[in-house]
């Protein structure tokens, strides 16, 4: 009789792990469309040189002290997608998102529609061949499921 009581907990406390990750996801979906809303309001298009591409940590990328200073310490150490650009005299880091980071050519001119310091879209790429698919079952995960976050999120 006893096993049964012990799989029965089991079971309650997995059914109720699996509730609260339900609500909090939701709750963080809500969150990131409504962050994924105001980058789109606030996108403007640019033309702009790209000099380099790298994932790299916040710290290391050049970013001005303000903005190292508004990042939470568990971003300051993860890499991000960082592309190096040059719009007008100016040579400015900017992060780019993940999905179009592979995107992104390098010593080429580009549009791009940029949210603050963020790249979300890329626009008339010249003179660039297309992008090549990604190789290997990690990559290939990773793409489908930033693809479908944006689709969840109504950004196609």
């Amino acid at each position: 009789m006893q096993v049964w009581m012990v799989l029965l907990i089991i079971a309650v406390v997995i059914i109720a792990v699996l509730a609260i990750l339900y609500f909090v996801g939701n709750k963080l979906q809500k969150k990131q469309e409504a962050q994924r809303a105001q980058l789109e309001s606030a996108a403007q298009m640019y033309s702009m040189l790209v000099i380099d591409k790298k994932k790299m940590k916040m710290t290391e990328a050049g970013f001005p002290k303000m903005v190292i200073d508004q990042i939470p310490k568990r971003g300051k150490i993860a890499k991000v997608p960082v592309v190096k650009v040059k719009i007008g005299p100016k040579i400015t880091p900017l992060l780019c998102d993940e999905l179009i980071y592979d995107q992104v050519p390098v010593k080429a001119e580009i549009k791009a529609k940029v949210s603050g310091i963020y790249i979300t879209e890329i626009h008339n790429l010249r003179n660039v061949a297309p992008p090549q698919e990604p190789k290997g079952f990690f990559k290939k995960f990773k793409k489908k499921t930033i693809e479908a976050s944006r689709n969840v999120s109504g950004r196609k």
